[in-house]
């Protein structure tokens, strides 16, 4: 356990920062796009990890969840198909909800929220991707409690360029991807980007009573249009048109732990989602003006067979249940923003200021249907058959203002100060008779001073996030309001960090000690209501009086020659439960999806002209699955191997992921779902084993 008191823990690291002398050489710069400004993550004061597109193309994956591990402190809830849930320094949800969509990590793509839909983050011609971590309520406000996940996917070009890339690989992997873009014929102003990629595989499970491999495959299919038009010299415009379509079936979760699944009614977990986004940005003499636009509609078909087994796996018992979920979600989203430009700061070069409001509305259905056939043979009045169909209205709205103004006192040392203030309102109803109309009122920011020297970049913050409350379904009309209503959660964060370089800048450092107040602390927990149906799980979100998380975050690179770069990710996290009076056995306990270790490391090396070799082990520690009971998963470490050929335009790899093909798990749950005596067990999801492939890719 980290031992030092807040006060100590700050100050000390704080004195050693400022009191260090590292050598510094020039730097390349790398741009963090995450943000209202484009900076360098050298005069950043918060703690980041950028992968480029080279990194992502080196790893040879399909989704962002895959990409995850290769970040500390960031972890991922997978129950059934992609990821969509993610929590950042242990704090995040872990699987859908009922009542409120409420996400405490933002999930963007091309400036286009989809917290709580991470599912769709495929992986083709990225840009850039950065994991903002520690609240960013001047960036996003209410979704971005815990942190902040940007992805960027390529833009047009002013000359014409195209990338083509095959993959083939082992459990039926095929994926084939085409990217053109360039400046259209009718004017050199106008540019584009189309791509299209396609993926199918059948999936690391194998159905043994149905005697299929690919109940749990996947069939995706990304498509994006983007184009840019310079309208003249100050302003620009930039649309974006997207369809993510995940056909994706859902047959995962096993009695044993295996990859062998006895489900008779395979479930689906699809998504498709059509996005539009538009951008201006204009310069004015006195200021710059941008408008973000965007909106976007998913359908999702969420669907499982509970029981997880069939008539001859349950024999003597009947025991047969199915649940099936369909969703819509349209989103809406506008947000103007005024910023300083370089003519006013050539004026007072002094200052730098933001000035912005935005407002955002989801709308959203759900239509649930649960059936369910029990029988004991002992008794003479059974089988019971269940049926229930149900169907829910949400709408909510966010009205946001915000501002940031950043001082330099000298040449090398600045203050920032950000502010935001949102208004949120809900409206739900459902065939229960249940309705709310929640609303809060938010006040989030961040202040911090940034020393930059010859040496290095060294800074200080503090940060305030939050995000809105809820309510609790299915507690009925007499349940105390204690529990109906659960209350905003707010969270403030201390921060010092370190960025730096040296010897010749072939050694590039950050490294980030963060403490974190969590006041009304949101957490879920579970239980089975009756031990024969399972799609009687109840969810509760209470807020517990205080939650505490703090610890260490470590990027180091190191390029020890022109064919030989080796990283290291290191994330150290220490949580804990605090003055919970309706539940005294978690005080003092861990949260739950918050490994106290993570880390990432590898090696990219060139062989020679042609030939590279690329590998990466990342790991964590163990953890908890949940705050309802306190199971832990095992910890684990996997290898990931990449040997590849490079000729001018051509590039052909071997790949191999989790080559020691270790046993882990990504998500476990404990409740009872064998007759007769449904006693409570934990049943585990098992990550992916290993697997390996080809990849051909030609860049003109």
């Amino acid at each position: 356990m980290i031992n030092l008191s807040k006060v100590s823990f700050l100050i000390y690291f704080f004195l050693c920062l400022f009191s260090s002398n590292f050598i510094l050489a020039s730097v390349e710069e790398i741009v963090v796009l995450g943000d209202w400004k484009e900076i360098s993550p050298d005069k950043n004061d918060a703690s980041i990890v950028l992968l480029g597109s080279k990194e992502i193309d080196n790893q040879a994956v399909n989704h962002f969840e895959e990409l995850s591990y290769l970040v500390p402190n960031l972890n991922f809830a997978a129950s059934d198909s992609r990821a969509r849930y993610f929590q950042i320094r242990g704090i995040g949800e872990r699987s859908g909800y009922q009542g409120t969509p409420n996400s405490s990590v933002g999930f963007l793509i091309d400036d286009i929220d989809y917290s709580g839909q991470g599912g769709i983050a495929t992986t083709f011609d990225l840009d850039q991707v950065e994991i903002h971590r520690g609240p960013q309520g001047s960036r996003i406000g209410a979704n971005a409690l815990a942190g902040l996940i940007y992805i960027r996917t390529k833009g047009p070009t002013k000359e014409f360029e195209s990338t083509g890339r095959v993959v083939l690989g082992s459990y039926g992997r095929k994926s084939i991807g085409l990217a053109v873009g360039g400046p259209l014929q009718i004017s050199d102003d106008i540019t584009y980007r189309l791509a299209l990629h396609k993926h199918e595989e059948d999936g690391f499970r194998k159905n043994i009573y149905l005697n299929k491999s690919d109940t749990s495959r996947k069939d995706e299919l990304t498509s994006r249009l983007k184009v840019n038009w310079e309208v003249d010299n100050k302003t620009s415009v930039k649309l974006l048109f997207s369809r993510v379509n995940l056909n994706d079936p859902a047959d995962i979760w096993t009695l044993d732990g295996s990859l062998n699944t006895l489900s008779d009614r395979p479930g689906m977990d699809s998504q498709k989602t059509n996005s539009f986004g538009l951008n201006i940005f204009s310069k004015l003499d006195d200021f710059n003006f941008q408008s973000l636009t965007s909106s976007t509609n998913t359908d999702v078909t969420f669907s499982y067979d509970a029981d997880w087994g069939n008539a001859e796996s349950w024999h003597p018992y009947v025991y047969d249940y199915f649940s099936q979920t369909i969703r819509n979600r349209e989103t809406k989203s506008q947000e103007f923003r005024l910023l300083s430009n370089e003519n006013l700061k050539a004026a007072n070069k002094k200052i730098q200021w933001v000035l912005g409001i935005s407002y955002s509305e989801i709308k959203e259905t759900n239509f649930k249907e649960d059936d369910g056939n029990y029988g004991d043979p002992s008794d003479p009045f059974g089988p019971y058959f269940s049926q229930s169909s149900s169907s829910s209205y949400y709408q909510s709205k966010n009205v946001s203002l915000f501002g940031s103004l950043d001082y330099s006192f000298t040449d090398t040392l600045q203050l920032s100060l950000g502010l935001r203030r949102e208004d949120w309102k809900a409206n739900y109803n459902d065939t229960f008779e249940e309705e709310f109309r929640p609303s809060n009122t938010m006040n989030g920011g961040k202040i911090s001073l940034i020393k930059n020297t010859e040496n290095s970049n060294l800074f200080a913050s503090i940060a305030k996030g939050y995000k809105q409350g809820g309510f609790n379904l299915g507690l009925g009309l007499g349940s105390s309001n204690a529990n109906i209503i659960y209350n905003p959660e707010y969270l403030l964060n201390y921060e010092v960090g370190l960025n730096t370089k040296s010897l010749d800048s072939r050694i590039r450092l950050s490294a980030v000690l963060f403490y974190s107040d969590r006041e009304d602390q949101q957490v879920l927990i579970s239980t089975q209501v009756d031990p024969s149906d399972p799609n009687t799980f109840s969810y509760l979100t209470k807020n517990a009086a205080e939650g505490v998380n703090y610890g260490f975050e470590l990027n180091v690179d190191y390029e020890i020659n022109d064919s030989l770069n080796i990283y290291t990710r290191i994330g150290l996290l220490e949580t804990d439960i605090k003055n919970w009076k309706s539940r005294p056995d978690l005080e003092g306990r861990d949260q739950a999806h918050a490994p106290r270790n993570s880390y990432a490391a590898g090696l990219n090396w060139n062989l020679n002209q042609n030939f590279f070799l690329r590998i990466d082990t990342v790991g964590k520690s163990n953890f908890y699955y949940s705050d309802s009971h306190n199971n832990k998963s095992r910890s684990y470490s996997l290898t990931n191997l990449s040997l590849g050929y490079q000729l001018d335009q051509l590039e052909v790899s071997l790949w191999m992921r989790n080559a020691f093909n270790r046993y882990y798990s990504v998500r476990g749950f404990y409740f009872g779902n064998e007759p007769p005596n449904f006693e409570n067990t934990l049943y585990e999801r098992h990550g992916d084993p290993r697997h390996f492939g080809l990849s051909l890719q030609y860049n003109l």
